[in-house]
């Protein structure tokens, strides 16, 4: 007699303590949407800043101010200002630092980074139209990968916690802001007055799992659009507010954003079942029908190499990968806390913040 083969929903069946669903990580970039070819920079200079001649010595300019900015923002409030090793892990240098701010009950910014890194900008050139380099001087702009100043401003939030905004120092400006929808929810659950115990990133245990999940979907674009106002607001910035009256100001889209689904078991052997079942049951995630569900677009051609899945086992960490073209998801198993939890996490291209809701869905 043949035996049935194990599902997850045979493995989740009277064995789970907590079951919740939360953002993770998100990562945003910031962009102006209107600097973002050449013709856009000459409008910028010579419409909006009056300059009658779009000379590249306005942008050093700007980015001088900027700097200068920076440095008074961190004398005046007493930050420490830290330039980062090449290699270094970025968090785990910034990490006693928002400790501190956070183990203090502030808010604010708990330290700035300062790193060389390569940034798609502008870069401005002078043509001559004499071969002895005389004649009226024209200029011209273009993109290129150069390497730039950025500044990473680690801070506490009163909604989100820890966080960071980097702003780049060198026009037109792009901007990356990191998030966690664990802290954000922690925060939340404690002013809610619900009780939880946390892990280092989730939830083990918590007495009203019903309201800790109403928490983790109240995270919507709404809230992250009001931390960045919170933050434009304190911050140094490039741009200034006339910047912003005449339509020169960031958008904000999604880079990558995870979402964690923390599975808490009554018994840890029941944890390495239902990773063996979720592997099993999700062997087909790189067919072209489930891209299409992932990417939301039709695959109508098979990638180069065809389509590929592959699951991986390493020690205790079992990984399932699915290749399309240049992305991969993956299903991996979360090590926290036995006997805790299952992550799916996806990184899509980039979309407004409008399409959050619809992306955790997609999960």
């Amino acid at each position: 007699m043949a035996t049935r083969v194990v599902t997850v929903n045979d493995i989740l069946d009277g064995h789970v303590g907590l079951d919740l669903e939360c953002f993770d990580r998100i990562y945003l970039n910031g962009w102006v949407h209107n600097l973002q070819v050449s013709g856009q920079v000459v409008n910028f200079l010579t419409h909006h800043l009056g300059f009658p001649i779009p000379s590249p010595a306005i942008l050093e300019k700007i980015g001088l101010r900027f700097r200068k900015a920076v440095t008074e923002f961190a004398r005046d409030n007493d930050i420490e200002v830290i330039r980062f090793a090449k290699g270094e892990r970025k968090l785990d240098v910034m990490r006693p630092h928002l400790d501190r701010l956070a183990g203090e009950g502030r808010c604010g910014v708990a330290a700035i980074g300062v790193a060389q890194e390569f940034q798609r900008v502008f870069t401005g050139t002078t043509y001559r139209p004499d071969a002895d380099g005389g004649g009226l001087p024209r200029f011209g702009y273009h993109k290129a990968d150069r390497r730039v100043t950025a500044y990473y401003f680690y801070l506490v939030d009163e909604v989100f916690g820890p966080a960071f905004v980097k702003v780049c120092a060198y026009f037109p400006y792009p901007v990356k802001i990191w998030l966690n929808g664990h802290e954000y929810t922690k925060r939340a659950a404690t002013k809610a007055g619900i009780g939880f115990t946390e892990l280092d990133n989730g939830f083990a245990t918590t007495d009203d799992p019903a309201g800790l999940q109403r928490l983790c979907d109240s995270l919507t674009p709404a809230t992250i659009a009001e931390f960045c106002e919170r933050w434009w607001a304190r911050l140094p910035l490039p741009l200034t507010d006339a910047d912003r009256a005449g339509g020169y100001w960031w958008d904000i889209s999604m880079r990558q954003i995870e979402v964690s689904r923390t599975i808490v078991f009554d018994a840890p052997r029941h944890a390495r079942g239902f990773f063996e079942a979720l592997c099993a049951d999700n062997l087909d995630i790189g067919r072209p029908e489930q891209m299409q569900i992932i990417f939301g677009r039709r695959v109508r051609t098979p990638p180069m190499g065809g389509y590929r899945t592959r699951l991986l086992r390493s020690g205790d960490q079992v990984t399932l990968n699915a290749h399309f073209r240049h992305s991969r998801d993956w299903v991996g198993r979360a090590a926290r806390c036995p006997p805790v939890s299952g992550s799916f996490s996806a990184q899509p291209p980039t979309e407004p913040c409008g399409h959050l809701s619809m992306r955790k869905a997609l999960q």
